[in-house]
């Protein structure tokens, strides 16, 4: 139990939280720069490829930072537990502004021929690694800082540094855009975030410069109790390897789903599916950021009072629940001329089951589908319109259904790895074709700025957030309370990073291709709804509660 009641944050503790925030606030910004300007940088980088693959290739460098997140829990996570916590995101911070402004100088395809896409895939590794490194240690290091029944207040400043960062990027990037033509933030402009964050990137270092190692691992080290092989202790031993475990499954899988769908999915959604102005839209996103980034504090305080089990697993269980129906209700307000479509036109695509391929491959490009009912789902997948699935005749060509009106698909054929001419024109003919019926039946090329519902747009994105806040408010706190000092760094990094990394990082990839697979625009919620749901059992059946734990007393 708590030795102690909770007193007024000193100004050691405010300083410690300001500079630990402030620094992870920089490394989110930096880390989603590129995602947000991925289009711009699939031009400049990987312009030796066809507009679509570059765009893909450009997807999975920016995925690539995902993937090295754990890799980077484990090489700092170690570091941070064996040398103290200060100098180890120290280090972090100097790697991640480093790579990002050398990718803001970084010579385009155009210039340095391959070497420039190699280049910016080992930079966007270099920084995700930084990234696997500098939670842990911050969360860390204000945790241990922190006065008994504090913790999660104290920490849920660390939480809203992913939202802030997000905010920031995309703040930056809309006054860039606004202040230069669009001809000239394509060619150079988009470079202009990335400089500028080495100014962030020097106030963060200069700060952290001055604080001193936190108070659990200057004991542990005077005791002698620093942990010489913090792998094989937190991974090797069944005991802690447990709540790694417990920690991943039944925390971290589900806050990271709800994460990604809040933040990232809603925006891609906005854009993709409903057609929504992307400025709009990222301006939409960047009000609900900022009204509900509060939140993370106060349900981090929260969870000092009631509990981190019950902040973090309403939050999975509000969101399991509520996903469709806000993205409905979501759908009726940006474009509310789509959901009028999809209500009154019913679209079928009419095909034999064996003539179809596999529609959600992340990687296919427009030769890689040559059959007729992949043709027909192709095109209406781009087209974010969703579709009914029915049986026809084995051997006959696919059949799109729009209301009354039917349209054939073609089949297609390659010649030197292109489509022939007669392929290119009975496919030019057939999407024109599709798009004039969709036309008829009312569906949108793109969402009308005047019949938008701004107002409750802004809300459901903001109610979007706030079950972000709910997870992942308390989460850093949780975390901490779990592991021992001696090997704290590196046993929560690692299920926080697979966590996000992979789990979330990967939320919008997968939800993609289940859309593309099974026709209805809302089909990829269901990956979050079932990973969210599956934490929230496995959270009530194994996570202990930590609010009360003394972490001094762990070792």
């Amino acid at each position: 139990m708590a030795a102690s009641s909770p007193r007024p944050m000193t100004p050691e503790e405010k300083k410690v939280i300001f500079a630990s925030s402030l620094g992870t606030v920089f490394e989110w910004y930096d880390f989603y720069l590129y995602g947000a300007l991925a289009e711009y940088i699939a031009r400049q980088f990987f312009s030796g490829l066809d507009p679509a693959a570059a765009f893909i290739f450009a997807l999975l460098a920016f995925a690539a930072g995902f993937v090295v997140r754990p890799f980077g829990a484990l090489v700092f996570g170690r570091l941070g537990d064996m040398i103290g916590r200060k100098y180890t995101f120290l280090v972090t911070i100097l790697i991640m502004g480093l790579s990002t402004f050398i990718v803001g100088i970084l010579p385009s395809y155009a210039s340095i021929g391959l070497a420039a896409p190699v280049i910016l895939v080992l930079l966007r590794m270099l920084q995700g690694l930084a990234l696997g490194g500098e939670y842990g240690g911050a969360a860390t290091y204000v945790a241990e800082h922190a006065p008994a029944g504090r913790r999660g207040a104290y920490t849920g400043w660390i939480q809203t540094t992913a939202t802030l960062g997000l905010f920031l990027a995309l703040v930056v990037i809309l006054v860039v855009r606004g202040s230069l033509e669009a001809e000239d933030f394509a060619d150079w402009g988009w470079r202009v975030p990335f400089l500028v964050s080495i100014l962030l990137f020097g106030v963060s270092v200069f700060i952290r410069l001055t604080l001193d190692e936190s108070p659990a691992f200057q004991r542990i080290k005077a005791e002698g109790k620093v942990s010489k092989a913090p792998l094989s202790e937190s991974f090797g031993q069944w005991r802690n390897l447990r709540l790694v475990l417990v920690a991943l499954f039944g925390l971290v899988a589900g806050q990271a789903v709800v994460w990604y769908t809040g933040q990232f999915y809603a925006l891609f959604f906005l854009t993709s599916v409903l057609k929504v102005d992307g400025t709009m839209a990222n301006i939409f996103m960047a009000i609900a950021l900022l009204l509900a980034t509060p939140a993370f504090v106060l349900f981090g305080h929260l969870s000092d009072r009631v509990g981190r089990r019950p902040v973090i697993l309403a939050g999975l269980l509000l969101a399991a629940l509520s996903y469709f129906p806000l993205f409905e209700a979501l759908t009726q307000a940006a474009n509310p001329a789509l959901a009028e479509a999809q209500a009154a036109t019913r679209v079928v695509v009419v095909a034999s089951e064996d003539g179809c391929g596999y529609q959600g491959n992340p990687l296919a490009r427009e030769i890689d589908f040559t059959r007729s009912c992949d043709i027909a789902k192709r095109f209406l997948a781009q087209n974010a319109v969703s579709y009914d699935n029915e049986a026809g005749p084995a051997g006959q060509p696919a059949q799109v259904r729009i209301g009354a009106r039917t349209v054939p698909a073609p089949e297609l054929h390659l010649q030197h790895r292109r489509f022939d001419e007669a392929s290119q024109r009975a496919l030019a003919a057939f999407r024109q074709e599709v798009s004039a019926a969709l036309r008829e039946a009312g569906f949108p090329a793109a969402a009308d700025p005047a019949r938008i519902n701004v107002l409750e747009v802004v809300l459901i994105l903001t109610l979007l957030v706030v079950f972000v806040a709910m997870v992942y408010g308390p989460m850093a706190a949780a975390l901490v309370e779990l592991f021992p000092t001696r090997i704290r760094y590196t046993s929560m990094s690692m299920p926080y990073h697979i966590g996000n990394g992979w789990f979330g990082g990967l939320m919008p990839t997968v939800a993609f291709a289940m859309v593309a697979q099974n026709g209805n625009i809302f089909h990829g919620l269901w990956y979050p709804v079932l990973v969210a749901a599956a934490t929230l059992v496995l959270g009530l059946l194994f996570v202990p509660e930590t609010a009360q734990v003394d972490i001094d007393r762990l070792g």
